[in-house]
């Protein structure tokens, strides 16, 4: 399957997605609602509701509370999102304008805290202390990430072990939920929601991985963003941090003031090193090993088109070009 094979597979399920994200977007407050409908009509993969439904039908569920559950998890992400663009200063996210570039940080962080509270009152309504353990954890955990990203910013000494642990709570985690309330709701047993969540959270490592891969490999129309935005951030990314590391004295330097000063000025000159050092490619079969792991995870699944569709979906998470 392509990735157009996927959602078509679920196409039904989404547009009821759609519609509630819509619904439950309003608020009496304009702005809200403005921003609200900015950042979620901007373009996005809807990916994370996409993952919560095909594992939800992957584990036989045949209710509705999977359309519920995917609007929470996207109105989490959107959350993120907005407070990201915020911290990071970004002012281009999916080839369009940020939130906050537009209507200023105050009102991103305020819309983001309002999604973030609308989401848990859905989790009220949808009366499971089991979800709201899960989805509650989960939102402590990234916001974790966040910090724990904060503090390698600007820092060249980051080793790639902080660096994974950042993108497994900062991005895997909410990816590792999608996949583990798809089993929860569909009352699987805990074989299965286990595999699940184990698919998921490695679909997401590797779909960061590739991310900050494109920085370094891709053009600002293709992925939507500022080529070498995680530079002028000061992120020390895993492409940079291997380059950094195999480069010679003179490449690992200035890399090393890129990532402290948050310079993008020479990021000709670091795009060269980076190809020329193997980051790319080592990189890259680190989200091919995240792949093959998050695979192996549905072996326990019986088959289905929906596990086809987990399948192909974590293929494309390597070969995606955006």
């Amino acid at each position: 399957m392509d990735i157009q094979s996927i959602y078509s597979l679920i196409e039904e399920d989404m547009t009821d997605v759609n519609s509630m994200i819509q619904s439950r977007l309003q608020s009496d407050v304009v702005l809200i609602n403005q921003l609200g409908h900015y950042i979620i009509n901007s373009g996005g993969k809807r990916l994370r509701p996409a993952l919560a439904i095909l594992c939800a039908r992957a584990c036989g569920y045949k209710g509705k509370h999977h359309i519920n559950l995917a609007t929470i998890i996207e109105f989490i992400h959107t959350a993120t999102l907005l407070h990201d663009d915020v911290v990071d200063s970004s002012d281009l996210r999916r080839g369009r304008e940020t939130a906050n570039n537009l209507w200023g940080n105050e009102a991103s962080v305020l819309v983001g805290d309002f999604l973030y509270t609308r989401s848990f009152e859905m989790m009220v309504e949808m009366d499971s202390m089991r979800l709201m353990h899960i989805l509650s954890h989960t939102t402590n955990v990234i916001a974790e990430g966040e910090v724990l990203q904060l503090l390698n910013c600007h820092d060249a000494d980051t080793t790639e072990t902080r660096y994974l642990e950042v993108i497994h709570h900062k991005t895997a985690k909410l990816f590792e939920a999608a996949g583990q309330l798809g089993a929860v709701i569909s009352q699987a047993n805990p074989d299965i929601e286990e595999a699940m969540a184990t698919y998921a959270m490695h679909l997401g490592s590797a779909f960061q991985l590739v991310d900050d891969l494109l920085d370094y490999s891709s053009s600002s129309d293709t992925i939507g963003k500022n080529i070498g935005d995680d530079l002028a951030e000061g992120k020390p990314t895993l492409p940079l941090i291997y380059a950094m590391h195999h480069g010679n004295e003179q490449e690992a330097s200035i890399i090393r003031e890129a990532i402290e000063q948050g310079q993008r000025d020479k990021i000709n000159d670091i795009i060269t090193i980076i190809q020329q050092t193997g980051a790319i490619e080592y990189t890259s079969q680190a989200a091919q090993k995240e792949v093959r792991q998050a695979k192996a995870a549905l072996s326990i699944l019986a088959d289905s088109r929906y596990k086809q569709a987990l399948i192909s979906l974590a293929d494309f998470s390597i070969e995606r070009s955006y």
